[in-house]
C-alpha cells in the first residue's frame, strides 16, 4: 500500500512573488494557524531595527567630517542643541525639539553678526533616526550641491548646521538666525518596519519661529531602498527654484517635479492635465 507523502509544514502563499516589488509584508504564508518562523523573525529583527534607530545617538563628529570631506567646504558644520536635554525628554515632550536652548542659540547669533542674508540654510538634524541622517546626509547634499553649482544663479549658501535632539520646526528658528530666505531641513523620518534609514526634506520660504506645517514642502524616503538621492536633489532643487522666483512656499506652492509625466507632452507647451483633458 503506497503511503502518501505528508503535506508540508509551511503553506506558501501565491501573493508572495509580490515582494520582489516592494518590501510590505504581503503573502507571508503560514505554519498551521501561526507565521512561518523565518517570517517572523525577520519581523522582530525589523522591529528592533526600528528601535534602534530612534535611540541610537547620532555621531555629530563623524559626520561633520564626512561632510567637510564630501562637499569640501572649509569650515566644519557648526552644532547645536535642542531645548530637549536628552532622548528621554525629546520623546516625552516634542515641543522642547522644535527650539533651540539658550546656548546654542547664542552661539548661532555670533555665527550671524554680520547680518549677510543667505538664499539657503542647510539645518541637519537627527529627528527621530540618527541612521537616516548619518548615511544619507552627505549623498544627498554632494548631489544637491553639484545642481548649484550648475546653475546659472548665484546661490549664497548659510553655513551648515547639525541639531541634535531635533524636530522639523527647529529649522525655522535657525534659518531666522542665519537670515536665510530659504531653509532645508534633513531629518530623520519616523521608522517604519521596513524603513529605518528613511531621511525627510523640509522646505520653507521665509522661515521664522511659529510657522505651521502648511508653510512646508516635503520630500520623504530618501534613502537607497526608497528616493535615491539623486532624484530627491532634483525634485528640492525644483522647489527651491519656484520659491525663489513666487516666495511662497507649503500649500502654495506646487510641486512640478514630474509635469512631463502628469501634463502630456512638455515640448509641445500644452500645460493640460490629462485628467480633466477633453
Amino acid at each position: 500500500m503506497a503511503v502518501k507523502p505528508s503535506s508540508p509544514i509551511v503553506v506558501e502563499n501565491p501573493w508572495e512573488r509580490l515582494n520582489a516589488f516592494t518590501d510590505a509584508r504581503i503573502g507571508l504564508g503560514r505554519a498551521g494557524v501561526s507565521l512561518p518562523t523565518n517570517k517572523l523573525l525577520a519581523f522582530q529583527l525589523a522591529h528592533a531595527q526600528a528601535q534602534d534607530a530612534v535611540h541610537t545617538p547620532l555621531d555629530v563628529d563623524a559626520l561633520a567630517s564626512e561632510l567637510t570631506e564630501a562637499l569640501e567646504v572649509s569650515e566644519a558644520p557648526i552644532r547645536l542643541h535642542s531645548h530637549a536635554q536628552d532622548r528621554a525628554m525629546y520623546l516625552q515632550r516634542p515641543d522642547y525639539g522644535r527650539r533651540l536652548n539658550n546656548e546654542t542659540r547664542e552661539q548661532l547669533q555670533q555665527a550671524a553678526a554680520s547680518q549677510q542674508r543667505y538664499d539657503l540654510a542647510v539645518v541637519i538634524v537627527d529627528g527621530l533616526s540618527a541612521l537616516a541622517v548619518q548615511q544619507n546626509s552627505a549623498p544627498f547634499l554632494s548631489a544637491l550641491y553639484q545642481l548649484l553649482d550648475k546653475d546659472g544663479a548665484d546661490w549664497q549658501l548659510a553655513p551648515l548646521t547639525i541639531v541634535e535632539q531635533g524636530r522639523v520646526a527647529i529649522g525655522d528658528e535657525v534659518g531666522a538666525l542665519l537670515n536665510a530666505d530659504a531653509v532645508l531641513v534633513m531629518i530623520g523620518e519616523r521608522p517604519g518596519l521596513s524603513s529605518p534609514d528613511s531621511l525627510g526634506l523640509y522646505m520653507t520660504w521665509a522661515p521664522e519661529p511659529g510657522l505651521k506645517d502648511d508653510r512646508r514642502n516635503c520630500i520623504s524616503n530618501v534613502r537607497p531602498a526608497g528616493l535615491q538621492v539623486e532624484e530627491a536633489a532634483r525634485r528640492f532643487f525644483l522647489l527651491l527654484k519656484e520659491a525663489r522666483q513666487l516666495k511662497v512656499s507649503g500649500v502654495k506652492l506646487k510641486d512640478r517635479s514630474e509635469d512631463d509625466v502628469l501634463e502630456g507632452d512638455a515640448s509641445s507647451g500644452s500645460t493640460r492635465n490629462f485628467l480633466v483633458a477633453d
